[in-house]
C-alpha cells in the first residue's frame, strides 16, 4: 500500500391515511426508550489525539475499512455476497444492507463531549450481532438525528434515533405503506413523515404525513418516484420520471422536467444548500442510457436547469462539496465541479483514467464519497483509493487495495449535522424489472439481498 499522510482539510388516490399507516407507533420491545448508545472507552479501545474518520468499502463478499487521512486498512472483514452500505447518521456506525436486513457494522470511531471539549477514541472495527430485520433492505436515510430503514420486501419504515442506532433496546417507530415497493421514507424534525407509495409494478408518487400519522399531503403524479435529498430549509426533493417533487413547509410541489421523459432517479443535496444536484435521463426506449447532462433543482423556485457535460456519469457519480459545490465523477476520468447557482461548469480536473459504465448495476464502477475538502474516489479498474482536494484537484493520497472495491461510504467519527447529503443519502442503483437500462442507475435494493 503506497500512502502520503496529509491532514484533511479545513401513490393511489383513492387510499387513505389510515391504510397507508397500517402499523405506526413504537415497537412492543422498545416502550422504554433507550440511554444514547455512545460507548464507554473500553479496554479494546484507545484515545487519539484528534478524529480518527474512516472510510467503510465493499467488495466481493467482504467489507475493508481504511484511515481516511492514511488510507492504510484497519479491517478486513468477511461477509458474503453482494452488500450495501450507507451512513448509520452516528459517525462510527454504517448500515450493510445484506441477507436478513441491515446490520451494524462498528467503524470503531467516535468522539465523546468532555464538558467544553471532546475525547476521541478509535477501536477495532467489528461486524455487531444486531441486524435490523428486513425482507429486502433498501434505502438508509439520516435526517435531524433520525435514520429511517426502508424494507423493499414488505413496505416496512423504522425509524429510529441516530445516536441509539446500535442499542439493541432503542426505541423504534414503525409505519407500514399499504403496498411493498422499492421506497423511501424521511422523518423531519416535526415528527411528520414524507414516505414513497407503490407496488411492485410501479412507484407512483408520496405521501406526507404529520407526527400522528394523518395525512396533510399527497401527489401521485410522480411515475417511477425514485431517491431523496435534503436542500436548506429542510426541503425534501424526491425524483420521478417527469422531473421531482419538492416538499417544503407542509407542501409538495411537482417540478416538471422540460422533456416528456426527464427521469431524476439520484440527487445529491446540501442542507446548506436550497439547490439539488440530480442525474437525468431522457431516453425512455434506452437499455443503458449513459446521460451528459445533470439536473439542478432550485427549491426556492422550483425551476429544474440541465448541465452539460463533457462525459456520462453513473449513479455513483454525484457528490456535493463543503460549499455546496456540485461535483460528477465523469466516465472521462475526470471530477467536474459545477456553481449550483449559476449553473456554471467551474473545473474538470483528470483524477482517473476514462472508463465506462458496466451494464450490470451491480459490478464495481468508480464511487465518490466527500468528506472535509476531499472527494474519496475508487478506482476499481487498478484496485485503488485515491484521496483528491476538490478545489485544486491534487490527488494528494492514494492506496493500493488488496481487493477490488465497489461501494464506499464514510465514517466521520463524530454525529452527522447534514448526513442527508448522501449521496447519495443517494448513492444506490434503481433496479426496475420493467426496464433494465434502471439496473445501471439508481438505487436497485430489490436484487441486492437475493445475490447475497
Amino acid at each position: 500500500m503506497n500512502t502520503r499522510t496529509r491532514p484533511l482539510a479545513a401513490l393511489g388516490t383513492g387510499l387513505t391515511a389510515a391504510l397507508l399507516l397500517a402499523a405506526c407507533g413504537q415497537s412492543e420491545d422498545a416502550a422504554t426508550p433507550a440511554a444514547s448508545s455512545t460507548p464507554e472507552p473500553t479496554a479494546t479501545s484507545q484515545e487519539s489525539a484528534n478524529l480518527k474518520p474512516r472510510l467503510v468499502l465493499t467488495y466481493d463478499s467482504g467489507i475493508q475499512v481504511l484511515d481516511a487521512t492514511t488510507l492504510e486498512l484497519v479491517a478486513d472483514l468477511e461477509l458474503d455476497g453482494f452488500n450495501r452500505v450507507n451512513p448509520a447518521g452516528d459517525g462510527r456506525h454504517v448500515m450493510v444492507s445484506t441477507a436478513g436486513g441491515f446490520q451494524v457494522l462498528d467503524a470503531g470511531t467516535w468522539a465523546q463531549a468532555h464538558g467544553d471539549h471532546s475525547h476521541f477514541f478509535v477501536a477495532d472495527p467489528t461486524l455487531t450481532d444486531l441486524t435490523y430485520q428486513a425482507q429486502t433492505p433498501g434505502h438508509v436515510v439520516v435526517h435531524d438525528g433520525r435514520t429511517a430503514l426502508f424494507d423493499d420486501g414488505t413496505g416496512q419504515v423504522t425509524i429510529v434515533d441516530s445516536a441509539d442506532i446500535a442499542a439493541p433496546d432503542a426505541e423504534r417507530r414503525e409505519l407500514s405503506t399499504p403496498q411493498a415497493h422499492h421506497g423511501v421514507a424521511v422523518e423531519l424534525s416535526d415528527g411528520s413523515v414524507v414516505v414513497s407509495e407503490g407496488d411492485e409494478d410501479a412507484r407512483t408518487g408520496i405521501r406526507l404525513l404529520d407526527a400522528d400519522g394523518t395525512e396533510t399531503a399527497v401527489n401521485d403524479q410522480c411515475p417511477g418516484v425514485h431517491g431523496e435529498a435534503m436542500a436548506a430549509g429542510e426541503t425534501v426533493v424526491i425524483g420521478c420520471e417527469n422531473g421531482a417533487l419538492v416538499v417544503k413547509d407542509g407542501q409538495i410541489t411537482k417540478v416538471t422536467a422540460p422533456d416528456a421523459y426527464g427521469r431524476i432517479g439520484n440527487q445529491a443535496g446540501s442542507e446548506d444548500s436550497p439547490i439539488v444536484l440530480g442525474d437525468y435521463k431522457s431516453d425512455p426506449d434506452a437499455e443503458l442510457e449513459r446521460p451528459t447532462r445533470v439536473s439542478l433543482i432550485d427549491t426556492r423556485s422550483n425551476e429544474l436547469t440541465l448541465v452539460d457535460l463533457p462525459s456520462s456519469y453513473t449513479f455513483r457519480s454525484l457528490a456535493r462539496g463543503d460549499d455546496g459545490e456540485a461535483l460528477v465523477l465523469g466516465t472521462d476520468g475526470h471530477l467536474h465541479v459545477i456553481d449550483p447557482e449559476s449553473g456554471t461548469l467551474l473545473r474538470s480536473m483528470p483524477v482517473l483514467d476514462a472508463w465506462e459504465e458496466p451494464e450490470n448495476w451491480q459490478e464495481p464502477r468508480p464511487a465518490i464519497q466527500v468528506h472535509d475538502g476531499t472527494a474519496y474516489i475508487t478506482d476499481p479498474a487498478n484496485d485503488r483509493l485515491l484521496a483528491v482536494d476538490i478545489l485544486t484537484g491534487e490527488v494528494w493520497n492514494t492506496a493500493d487495495l488488496t481487493v477490488t472495491p465497489n461501494e464506499l461510504t464514510v465514517a466521520t467519527g463524530e454525529a452527522a449535522a447534514h448526513a442527508d447529503q448522501l449521496v447519495g443519502g443517494e448513492d444506490h442503483a434503481d433496479h426496475d424489472h420493467a426496464k433494465d437500462e434502471d439496473a445501471g442507475d439508481d438505487h436497485a435494493h430489490e436484487e441486492a439481498t437475493a445475490t447475497a
